[in-house]
């Protein structure tokens, strides 16, 4: 029995360490949490979401997958209703908005003990800097291709004090040192984005005109350290 689990899942795995127990918050169908405890890498997992369909499909699959006893459910709001003892949180598939709402509710998770794997499908750059805002910073991040789309996900800590560019929050230094096989492909859809952006701009006059186009700038200083090394 084969669990289907999605390649960002998998990516956000990666950045679970040894025996880590981990808190999939927004845990939807359970596969993240059912396949690191299948594998031996989580020795425990809470499991929560807001929404108790999928709660109880978690359940059904832990049962099913023989990790029910490692396993404990919640239906919360992000972290409000969970323990805290955990080592590791995981926020993947969402929105920035609601990731930025989770770790707000949640201020208790401003503590160099946890580290927070996030996997956003919108709006990263706008989350990236939030994070450096709040206190966080980015300590590693790679890249995930399904489908179509490819997806960023990110190993985040409490270490308040560093501050990001606003280039680096739409490629950060973290994904140029993972220099991931995908990396070409995601800086050209994001430097795409930004030149879509800037002629929006410049249509509509628009005051922020000049930040982007420094943006762009400093993406554009980054094409040969991301193509030089590659044949």
């Amino acid at each position: 029995m084969k669990l289907p689990i999605s390649s960002r899942l998998l990516a956000c795995a990666g950045f679970i360490a040894p025996g880590d127990r981990v808190a999939d918050i927004g845990c939807d169908h359970g596969y993240l949490s059912i396949h690191l405890l299948t594998v031996g890498i989580a020795s425990s997992a809470i499991a929560a979401d807001v929404n108790e369909g999928p709660l109880k499909s978690a359940m059904r699959n832990a049962v099913k997958f023989g990790v029910r006893d490692r396993m404990e459910f919640y239906l919360s709001d992000g972290v409000r209703n969970i323990p805290r003892d955990f080592d590791a949180m995981v926020c993947a598939g969402m929105g920035a908005d609601t990731i930025m709402h989770i770790l707000s509710d949640g201020r208790w998770l401003q503590d160099p003990r946890y580290r927070l794997i996030l996997q956003c499908q919108s709006k990263r750059p706008e989350l990236r800097q939030w994070l450096y805002d709040a206190g966080y910073r980015i300590n590693r991040e790679t890249l995930a291709k399904d489908g179509k789309f490819v997806y960023s996900v990110m190993e985040v800590v409490y270490d308040p004090g560093h501050g990001i560019s606003p280039a680096e929050t739409y490629i950060t230094p973290q994904l140029l040192e993972d220099n991931h096989p995908l990396l070409p492909e995601y800086y050209e859809r994001v430097k795409s984005g930004v030149e879509l952006t800037i002629m929006g701009l410049q249509r509509s006059c628009d005051d922020r005109l000049p930040i982007y186009e420094g943006i762009l700038s400093d993406l554009t200083a980054l094409e040969e350290q991301i193509y030089g090394n590659r044949s």
